[in-house]
């Protein structure tokens, strides 16, 4: 675990080792199947999975990405420190390409199971059944890295979580943890999934009201929970930039009220959330249609 979040070349060394992912993928199989989620063992897999899952895409070598791209790949590097739980702020704002991988191998081996299916429905099926916040942050964690980037990958990751296995209802209850760095992680999962234009309806009907609830009622007064509200407010800047109808969801869900007071904040220390409120209302508005019901 401390290897696997030792830069580049340690996730490099690690994802070549022959059988060592295949390993940790059966050993946690095995704790989801005995009903035993919360061991620290299986908490420790998952956070060797979740630092080999980072920068995947950028970090792939050429043979994979020449054989899994239909076409050249779109990358931004801009990214922070790797780590377990890293701070992992993104501000992506390129679609993602809609370009779908190739057909799922039945039998992933090494590196190739580090985005397959059968691995995203294990982490899902861990942030709902364990009740370690490390395994549930390291899960998030895994899914918002392979999320992250702008090329096939993510995309085909993004469309799995939210339409093939039905991720949004366990990722909707670690919202309403108490423990910070586990929200945070899932608002940060969200606002990537967000990105993908063919899933904002999906996800706002199962989360935008939740989303709403996360917010605070002013600024809040420590830098976990800004940045966390910061990224509320980009994820419903995501689902409502081009959807009026979700822009009414935000509305009814009494939204409107807590942007504004999060906006109005000048502080420094708290800029990040109140500018992330103050573009959201700024795009709220676009949408003309609402004006007489944001008046009232």
């Amino acid at each position: 675990r401390n290897m696997s979040s030792a830069g580049p070349e340690g996730r490099k060394r690690m994802r070549e080792c022959d059988g060592l992912i295949d390993s940790l993928v059966y050993y946690i199989q095995g704790a989801i199947a005995d009903h035993e989620p919360n061991d620290k063992a299986t908490e420790n897999c998952v956070c060797i999975l979740h630092n080999l899952s980072y920068q995947l895409e950028i970090e792939l070598p050429e043979s994979y990405a020449q054989s899994i791209y239909m076409q050249r790949r779109n990358i931004s590097s801009n990214d922070k420190t790797p780590g377990c739980f890293g701070t992992r702020s993104r501000k992506v704002k390129e679609k993602h390409q809609e370009t779908p991988l190739p057909e799922e191998k039945s039998n992933p081996k090494g590196v190739e199971s580090l985005w397959h299916s059968t691995l995203i429905r294990i982490y899902l099926s861990l942030i709902a059944k364990s009740t370690r916040n490390y395994t549930q942050e390291a899960s998030l964690g895994a899914l918002q890295n392979l999320t992250a980037g702008t090329g096939p990958m993510p995309f085909a990751v993004a469309r799995t979580v939210v339409q093939k296995a039905n991720g949004l209802p366990s990722i909707r209850t670690m919202l309403h943890v108490s423990h910070p760095a586990v929200k945070k992680t899932a608002v940060s999962l969200l606002r990537n999934l967000s990105r993908n234009t063919s899933l904002q309806n999906d996800i706002a009907r199962e989360v935008l009201p939740d989303l709403v609830t996360v917010l605070p009622e002013s600024v809040p007064g420590s830098d976990i929970a800004c940045e966390t509200t910061a990224s509320v407010c980009y994820t419903l800047y995501n689902l409502t930039q081009s959807s009026s109808h979700n822009a009414r969801l935000l509305l009814s869900a009494d939204g409107l009220p807590k942007i504004i007071a999060i906006s109005m904040n000048d502080s420094n220390m708290f800029s990040k959330a109140s500018r992330a409120a103050s573009v959201l209302l700024y795009s709220l508005w676009s949408h003309t249609d609402l004006h007489n019901a944001y008046k009232k």
